[in-house]
């Protein structure tokens, strides 16, 4: 045996040290399996810990379902202002077509009234028989047009039906009739004047030919006293229940 074989210098057996170390570390990480695992650095074989693909994991799902979540609180905000938008929509589309039908419709000339002499009632109080409706009604009560149309005749006298009508009014209407409205306090429109279903166009009053106050009411084939036919018919015929 040579004396450079049997001899080995320091160098060597530090190698040696070394590389058993290092193989030992292997066998120690392989053997941990998802266990911690440890990476050699340098010469002096330092070692550095790894983190955990678990965590990792973890993390990119948080990140994820926050995203998720961002954009469905989104999509539900875009929802709700559409449906707002779309609840508007309808009900300016209700209210128009309420206004619609409010000015192509009918309705009764006042108010919280009591039906007192009926059409065609007969009595002391008039030269021939009753011809409209009466509405008993306190002195002041508004008195709305029962139907769209124009102003044709306004003033004292009856508007010139005669002084039994005292202060009045007659409306011209598209379909041909007529309605009255007489006893009034005060008169609110003019002759030539364009007025709307439920308009209001005087106060009912005491003037005239009366027992109290009340609002007298007519619809006529012509703006002229004589033409009236029952009104509480006509109304009902128009589905207004007097």
């Amino acid at each position: 045996m040579s004396l450079r074989s049997k001899f080995r210098t320091p160098h060597t057996n530090v190698r040696r040290a070394r590389v058993a170390v290092v193989a030992a570390g292997l066998g120690v990480s392989l053997a941990g399996g998802a266990g911690a695992a440890f990476a050699a650095t340098g010469d002096a074989g330092a070692q550095a810990p790894v983190a955990p693909a678990s965590t990792a994991v973890t993390t990119a799902a948080a990140v994820h379902q926050q995203a998720d979540a961002q954009a469905k609180a989104a999509t539900h905000a875009k929802q709700a202002a559409a449906h707002a938008k779309q609840v508007k929509a309808a009900k300016a589309k209700a209210a128009q077509a309420a206004a619609k039908k409010k000015a192509a419709s009918w309705i009764d000339p006042v108010t919280h009234y009591k039906l007192t002499a009926k059409f065609d009632d007969s009595g002391s109080h008039w030269m021939h028989k009753h011809s409209g409706q009466d509405f008993a009604v306190p002195v002041g009560t508004a008195v709305h047009a029962a139907h769209t149309g124009t102003i044709v005749k306004a003033g004292p006298h009856g508007a010139g039906d005669g002084d039994a009508y005292g202060n009045a009014i007659v409306i011209r209407h598209s379909d041909g009739k007529y309605s009255q409205y007489a006893h009034l306090s005060r008169i609110e429109v003019h002759i030539g004047e364009h007025v709307k279903t439920g308009d209001e166009i005087a106060k009912s009053g005491d003037t005239g030919n009366t027992t109290g106050p009340h609002l007298h009411f007519e619809i006529r084939t012509t703006p002229n006293y004589g033409s009236a036919i029952n009104p509480v018919t006509f109304l009902n015929k128009m589905g207004v229940k007097v």
